[in-house]
């Protein structure tokens, strides 16, 4: 994908939105800051911390990625929290 095709595609996205499906497979809309926990460290966060995550994005390679505290990481270091 080029980055005009991503271009094209992440108009229709929102970087203070993320949908998730929960454990009981139910569709979730969630709206950023939400929080999620550290699963391992990365950067200045600890295994264990809870966090917020400010916006969600996108890289050139399909990634999810979320800014925290001004940083982006990789989605798969962090579980979302989710309050029912």
């Amino acid at each position: 994908m080029n980055e005009k095709e991503l271009a094209e595609w992440l108009r229709y996205s929102n970087p203070k939105e993320l949908y998730v499906v929960t454990w009981n497979n139910l569709l979730k809309l969630l709206f950023c800051p939400f929080k999620v926990l550290v699963l391992q460290d990365v950067g200045d966060l600890k295994t264990g911390q809870e966090v917020w995550v400010e916006e969600v994005k996108v890289t050139m390679e399909l990634k999810t990625v979320y800014k925290i505290k001004g940083q982006f990481y990789y989605y798969h270091h962090f579980e979302i929290i989710v309050d029912d």
